[in-house]
């Protein structure tokens, strides 16, 4: 019925018809109710933790794409190349102090999105 690979926690436990159908796909067609499936990621937690993944890795996208910038626009400018040269050298330099430093607060953001 289903055709992706989850962790065996996301099976619907029990015989006959729900036997190795995952909880989204039970719902789906009726084989489970949400009640009975609490590791069920409703669409409200899907969204929720795709922001907070969002907020935690987005510094380092922001610094790979302004590197970039610089690399292809950014040296050629006289004034401007030297302070966002200084301004990159600095966020790259802070961004995994800023990492590390979140990471506990991720981790227990993230133990309340998981069900």
């Amino acid at each position: 019925m289903c055709t992706q690979n989850y962790p065996l926690n996301q099976f619907v436990t029990g015989n006959g018809p729900r036997y190795q159908v995952c909880v989204r796909c039970a719902v789906e067609n009726g084989l489970a109710d949400r009640e009975d499936t609490p590791q069920l990621y409703s669409d409200d937690l899907v969204r929720a933790r795709f922001s907070l993944f969002t907020r935690r890795y987005r510094i380092w996208f922001f610094i790979l794409f302004g590197w970039t910038l610089y690399f292809s626009f950014g040296r050629g400018i006289e004034v401007w190349s030297t302070i966002l040269f200084l301004v990159l050298l600095l966020c790259t330099l802070a961004a995994p102090v800023l990492h590390f430093l979140g990471s506990t607060r991720f981790n227990a953001e993230l133990a309340k999105l998981t069900p």
